[in-house]
């Protein structure tokens, strides 16, 4: 699977089938750049279990909003549209895989 862009209006679409890992960020943030290649290879070895979408924060305020999103990057894993598990900041690899395996 290929990581997905969303938008406010996708964005619960999106989220409610099984294991998502949203990732809300921006292109200017620094530990969101840093952090894409890390959920590159987690979607590339996680394949059909997890889902991975990117929320671009400054283009789509109203879900960020909605999440309480403060700090960027902020992930959220979700199962079946409900929040399950959150992580703010760069995280490395084996944290978030880690943190998916316990969802999916």
């Amino acid at each position: 699977m290929a990581i997905t862009n969303v938008s406010d209006q996708s964005f619960s679409t999106e989220t409610s089938e099984g294991v998502v890992l949203a990732d809300f960020w921006a292109p200017w943030c620094g530990p969101c750049k840093m952090i894409a290649p890390v959920l590159e290879e987690l979607d590339q070895e996680m394949g059909d279990k997890v889902k991975i979408v990117k929320l671009d924060v400054d283009e789509n305020q109203e879900t960020a909003g909605k999440y309480g999103v403060m700090s960027i990057p902020t992930l959220l894993v979700f199962k079946d549209g409900e929040v399950v598990d959150k992580a703010v900041g760069f995280q490395p690899k084996e944290a978030l895989a880690e943190l998916l395996t316990k969802h999916a």
